[in-house]
């Protein structure tokens, strides 16, 4: 299991709150797309009940412009 494995929607959104985003609206399907309040940076989170794939938050967290070892320390 890697550093990422395991996160789930509520887990990833209340970390991503911690550096400035918000929900902005609802995109295709069950995703979000969530804005940064400052720099108005976008990312698409989907919103599933089971764990988010690791690549997946990978992907999330690049489009954010966060790190690895910052988000698993917020």
């Amino acid at each position: 299991m890697g550093r990422l494995a395991g996160f789930r929607y509520r887990e990833v959104a209340r970390r991503l709150r911690v550096f400035g985003y918000e929900f902005d609206r609802h995109g295709p399907g069950s995703h979000e797309v969530w804005r940064h309040t400052v720099t108005g940076r976008k990312v698409t989170l989907p919103h599933h009940a089971n764990d988010m794939a690791v690549g997946t938050l990978r992907t999330i967290l690049r489009e954010a412009g966060i790190s690895v070892d910052d988000f698993l320390e917020a």
